[in-house]
């Protein structure tokens, strides 16, 4: 009976002991798997912020850019850069670009960019320059010169990064891959930052026809700010500016500059110094001006240059392609306006 007994209280303590084991068993698990949540979570969130601080951490890396690359030469540094296709695009288009732009306007561009890097990279490649140590082409990334990291936008961009990379990446993302053609060719797409109203012909500004680089249209141009800008030279720095260009002036300063020849859209193909004819692209550089579209005048013994647009003119204005952008234009709409007669498709 004692036993009996015994035997019956050691039953009953194991009738509450073991749901509490259990219990205890099943909450451990529980507790095991709200923490691995909640660690998920906080990765997560981890994730999110490092993507956000350091974009190129998860969106610099694309499958199907794998084995893609552009050589660059980086001036700054004198290394040979093996840069991803679309790393390179995202860092192009901000260095030519404002990265709060609307998006067709950046989509055009990086088509744009992405049209023409691609035809020099197949030039290099077949004929290299020794001068570039094996790259397709060179930038200079401390001066924002054709390509910047990632890291660089951030620097630069500041408080501002996250907001213009996420309007910037995805827009060059999107297009990606695409390029225009003239017939089988990809076409050399040229582009600057603002006309003078019209863009120019190749042939008038590089002495050679190339297919889709004709005159259009692109008032919106006019509107922009640093559309007119003007440069003053004394006489003294006007004869050391032509001096560099072969010109000796001498004599009454008035009669320095001859007839002035230009283009319908407006840029200087000719203007003798001193009876030496030089063309718009030669005083452009000689003087100092932001394109060859300007007129000159003499009084008080200064020269003032009053100058239209930014850049040489050929190809895509990047102001007008913001402007056609904000006028609700696509990006293959701004496209075929700038680069008439090509055709968009993947390469």
């Amino acid at each position: 009976m004692k036993g009996k007994g015994t035997l019956l209280v050691i039953f009953l303590i194991l009738l509450l002991v073991l749901p509490c084991l259990a219990l205890g068993k099943n909450g451990g698990t529980h507790g095991k798997s709200a923490s691995a949540a909640s660690a998920a979570r906080t990765s997560g969130a981890s994730s999110a912020v490092v993507s956000k601080g350091n974009a190129s951490a998860a969106s610099l890396s694309s499958p199907k850019t794998a084995g893609k690359t552009f050589r660059i030469l980086d001036k700054t540094s004198g290394k040979v850069l093996s840069v991803d296709e679309l790393d390179f695009l995202r860092g192009t288009v901000a260095t030519e670009m404002s990265p709060d732009s609307p998006q067709e306007a950046l989509k055009a561009q990086a088509v744009a960019a992405y049209t023409y890097y691609t035809r020099l990279r197949q030039q290099r490649r077949q004929k290299p320059e020794s001068g570039l140590q094996g790259a397709d082409f060179s930038c200079e990334t401390g001066k924002w010169l054709i390509y910047v990291t990632n890291a660089q936008m951030q620097e630069k961009w500041k408080e501002d990064y996250e907001k213009f990379y996420a309007n910037l990446a995805p827009a060059v993302e999107s297009v990606y891959g695409k390029a225009l053609y003239s017939g089988s060719s990809l076409i050399d797409a040229t582009y600057y930052a603002i006309s003078s109203g019209r863009t120019e012909d190749a042939a008038n500004v590089w002495g050679a026809a190339s297919p889709c680089l004709v005159p259009v249209a692109s008032p919106g141009d006019v509107y922009a700010s640093g559309y007119l800008t003007s440069v003053k030279l004394s006489s003294a720095q006007f004869q050391t500016a032509a001096s560099t260009l072969g010109c000796s002036l001498s004599g009454d300063a008035a009669g320095w500059i001859g007839q002035i020849s230009r283009t319908d859209s407006g840029t200087v193909t000719s203007m003798p110094l001193g009876g030496k004819p030089v063309t718009g692209n030669q005083a452009r550089t000689a003087f100092g001006l932001r394109s060859a579209n300007f007129t000159v005048t003499y009084a008080g013994g200064t020269f003032t240059f009053t100058v239209k647009g930014y850049g040489h003119g050929v190809g895509m204005s990047q102001t007008g392609a913001v402007s056609l952008a904000k006028q609700g234009e696509t990006y293959t709409q701004i496209l075929s306006w700038y680069y008439p007669g090509s055709t968009l498709r993947a390469v």
